[in-house]
C-alpha cells in the first residue's frame, strides 16, 4: 500500500507526484490540509508538512528525502545522471527551486493569494505580492539562460531539477502568475515537460474557489 499525503497546489507535493508518475509507481493520493494540524498526520510527520509518503509501515517525509528514496529503490527511469558532477548539478538546481525560488517567488505569490484564503489565515500582503512579481522575472530569465545552453535544465537528460522547477511553475500558472511570453526558451521547455504523461493528473487538479486560466491544461498553449 502506497499513500501520498499531499496538497494539490503544493509544489513539493507536485514534484513527488511527477517523480512517482514518471517512474510508473502507483500511489493513492490523500489530500491533507496541513494548517488543520490533524493529530494522525502529525504522528506521521511532526513537522506538519506535506508531502508524506507512506509505504506499508514505512513513513517518509520531506520531498528531497522522498525523491532520494524513490530514486534508489526505483532507479528506472533515472532522474539523476550517472556522472557525479552532473548529479551534483541536478541536485543544485532542484534545491535552487525548492529553496531560493520558493522563498522569493512561490511564498510571495501562491501562498499569499491561495494558501491564506484556504487556511483562512488573513489577507494577502501587497508588498509580498509585488516582491514575488518582481522576483519571478529574474528566475524566468535564469531558466531561459539555462535552456540556451542545455537540452534540459541540468544537462542533456530530464532530471529532478526539471520536475522541481515545473512543479513550482505549474502551481503559479494555476493562478496566472507566469508570463510565458517573457522568454521563448522557457515556454518551449515547459511545453515539452507539460506534455509528458506524468503531468496529466496534475493538470486535472482543481482547487475550490480558484479557477485556472484556459491555457493551464492546454498542451499547445
Amino acid at each position: 500500500m502506497r499513500r501520498l499525503y499531499h496538497q494539490p497546489l503544493s509544489p513539493f507535493c507536485r514534484k513527488i507526484r511527477l517523480v512517482l508518475a514518471e517512474k510508473k509507481i502507483e500511489v493513492e493520493l490523500v489530500e491533507e490540509r496541513p494548517w488543520e494540524r490533524r493529530m494522525d498526520f502529525l504522528r506521521m510527520n511532526p513537522a506538519g508538512q506535506v508531502p508524506v509518503l507512506r509505504i506499508d509501515d514505512l513513513v517518509l517525509a520531506d520531498s528531497t528525502a522522498i525523491f532520494e528514496y524513490l530514486e534508489e529503490t526505483h532507479p528506472e527511469p533515472p532522474l539523476l545522471p550517472k556522472s557525479p558532477a552532473l548529479r551534483a548539478e541536478a541536485r543544485r538546481l532542484a534545491a535552487w527551486f525548492d529553496d531560493k525560488f520558493h522563498n522569493e517567488v512561490t511564498a510571495n505569490l501562491l501562498y499569499e493569494r491561495v494558501n491564506k484564503k484556504l487556511a483562512k489565515s488573513g489577507y494577502p500582503e501587497s508588498e509580498r505580492i509585488k516582491a514575488g512579481t518582481r522576483n519571478i522575472k529574474y528566475h524566468l530569465d535564469y531558466i531561459g539562460w539555462l535552456m540556451d545552453h542545455r537540452r534540459w535544465l541540468a544537462g542533456d537528460m530530464l532530471t529532478i531539477a526539471d520536475f522541481a522547477a515545473a512543479a513550482h511553475l505549474s502551481c503559479l500558472d494555476y493562478v496566472s502568475d507566469v508570463d510565458w511570453a517573457r522568454n521563448a526558451g522557457v515556454h518551449e521547455w515547459y511545453a515539452k515537460i507539460k506534455s509528458r504523461p506524468a503531468f496529466r493528473s496534475i493538470l486535472a487538479d482543481l482547487v475550490p474557489g480558484f479557477t485556472p486560466p484556459q491555457h493551464y491544461a492546454d498542451l499547445d498553449f
